[in-house]
């Protein structure tokens, strides 16, 4: 990244830009709030194109910083991270939205949560707020206390586009579902059954973790960072860890490395097979549905039997993990994903060879290259418009060098294609498991597994570090900045369906409405991680 470290030391204003760290992975640059637009744009113009990992405000008024933004990018192909930096904003910031619409919700967010403005900005109606909230409500800023909001609060209508003309007609789906999933709301504006525009607002149940970790312990943040949803928790809670372990400048031994690698992959791939099953009920397709419903538990009681948690939190501690099964469990484990995987193997064709399905699912949805890059879509959905982005092939961690992971990638982009990049990394994850539970098997008696204790006096503080982990949705960032007692001055949280869901509503259009729950199933984001 030569060319890119000396444009920033020869950049116009240069007074006010400081190359802060520089190393061969990574680098940190403040620089004017002014300047990010043209320096975003320079790096977006770097082939390949940059992937925005995370957007970041902070309260820093206090230390004299004033509101500072950071913004993460990571180059691939060069396994090189630029975090740039703007301090002393008072009230306002250039948007970056109409340069890279990636940073939309990032910024509507700043705007709701800090009461900063984003100059600009195509779209700067109120995000996570919903009508009703009281001016000057800001509750991300440090000078903010938790007290009587609720009753402040005054329930008022959400407002949406109107649409005018002869046969068009609004179809309104939730806040409430028919089914377990979380409040979210879609209007779809259609004439007959095809669909002209599609709308969606999420932000009903904002459970405000990024104010509820602040002042917390290291252990602490974790137990609850592992809450931000049930399907990624695992994730979230691995990529918090290490940006703990940065801060501390801990490296895990390879066994705590092994079983991150296998909690992983045992992660995504129960994801993955449910998600599977969902696109099939999505269709009615009963059979699908059950099979991939069948499927998913089986993994589920699994990991419920040898980890303690079906969903695979407590796992995962800063260090390493909590603990690791012996060779006579790792070997049951072998033997009842080999089971499982045969039976997946007995029941997938049933779907790619099932021709009602396939016509129902080949050009629904279709998710177009340049928008899932102008929008920073990441996972299975980017994968399958043909971005090969896996985080495990981008950045070597864990132990995915060994694995040599390859993106399994699709080029329709449409649900089709959604579902085959699942079926497709099933099978490497089965593959993946094999290889790690095998060197589990011959190991484990021989290394004992020990967490390497943080000491909290060497951890850097008033630094920021991030973590990244490839979720079954795809990566998952946490932003974590420490205080001098160890305590979480600042905790952002980045999740795949974060980044992916301002993409769905692009895919809607030009379908017909019954061909909704397909297309949105197989996206399959969370909205807890939304609602964060």
């Amino acid at each position: 990244m030569l060319g890119l470290r000396e444009y920033l030391q020869s950049f116009h204003s240069c007074p006010g830009t400081e190359i802060v760290e520089w190393t061969k992975e990574e680098g940190i640059v403040e620089l004017p709030s002014r300047d990010l637009p043209e320096v975003l744009t320079y790096c977006l113009d770097i082939k390949p194109r940059p992937i925005w990992l995370t957007h970041v405000v902070n309260d820093e008024r206090q230390l004299g910083h004033g509101f500072c933004l950071y913004l993460v990018l990571h180059f691939p192909g060069k396994d090189f991270s630029l975090t740039l930096v703007a301090k002393g904003i008072t009230d306002e910031f250039p948007t970056l939205a109409s340069i890279f619409p990636a940073m939309n919700w990032s910024e509507r967010e700043a705007q709701d949560l800090f009461g900063i403005k984003a100059v600009g900005h195509p779209d700067p109606r109120s995000l996570v707020l919903h009508p009703g909230w009281p001016q000057g409500f800001y509750p991300l800023r440090k000078d903010y206390k938790a007290g009587n909001e609720c009753q402040e609060f005054k329930r008022a209508p959400l407002i949406f586009p109107e649409m005018h003309g002869d046969g068009i007609f609004q179809v309104p789906v939730g806040p409430i579902h028919a089914g377990i999933i979380e409040p979210g709301h879609f209007r779809l504006y259609a004439i007959g059954e095809p669909v002209l525009h599609f709308e969606a607002q999420l932000f009903y149940t904002h459970k405000g973790i990024e104010k509820l970790v602040e002042g917390r312990s290291i252990e602490d943040g974790l137990r609850i960072i592992e809450r931000v949803c049930g399907v990624c928790a695992l994730s979230h809670g691995l990529a918090y860890c290490e940006a703990v372990e940065k801060l501390a400048n801990v490296e895990v031994p390879r066994q705590g490395l092994l079983w991150r690698t296998i909690l992983a992959e045992l992660e995504r791939m129960y994801n993955h097979i449910g998600d599977i099953g969902n696109m099939c009920a999505g269709v009615g397709f009963a059979l699908g549905n059950a099979n991939g419903s069948q499927s998913k538990e089986k993994l589920q009681r699994l990991n419920l039997e040898f980890f303690g948690h079906r969903f695979l939190r407590g796992m995962v501690v800063p260090g390493g993990v909590k603990s690791i099964p012996g060779s006579h469990d790792s070997q049951a484990i072998l033997n009842r994903l080999i089971e499982v995987s045969l039976d997946f193997e007995a029941w997938i064709p049933l779907l790619l060879e099932h021709d009602g399905f396939r016509q129902r699912a080949v050009t629904a949805g279709v998710l177009k290259p340049e928008h899932a890059i102008d929008f920073g879509v990441t996972g299975p959905a980017a994968r399958a418009s043909g971005i090969p982005n896996d985080w495990r092939e981008l950045h070597a961690h864990l132990l995915y060098p060994e694995l040599e992971v390859k993106s399994m990638v699709e080029q329709d982009g449409d649900a089709w294609s959604r579902l085959m990049v699942r079926v497709k990394e099933t099978r490497e994850s089965f593959r993946f498991l094999n290889t790690l539970l095998s060197e589990a098997i011959e190991g484990s008696t021989l290394i004992p597994n020990t967490p390497i204790p943080i000491v909290f006096e060497d951890i850097k503080a008033m630094v920021p570090a991030w973590g990244c982990v490839e979720s079954p949705r795809g990566t998952d960032v946490i932003w974590l900045m420490l205080d001098e007692e160890g305590k979480i001055y600042r905790c952002r949280v980045r999740s795949a369906s974060y980044a992916n869901w301002p993409a769905v509503p692009l895919t809607v259009p030009g379908n017909i409405v019954p061909d909704f729950p397909l297309i949105n199933k197989s996206f399959e984001l969370c909205y807890s991680c939304c609602d964060r």
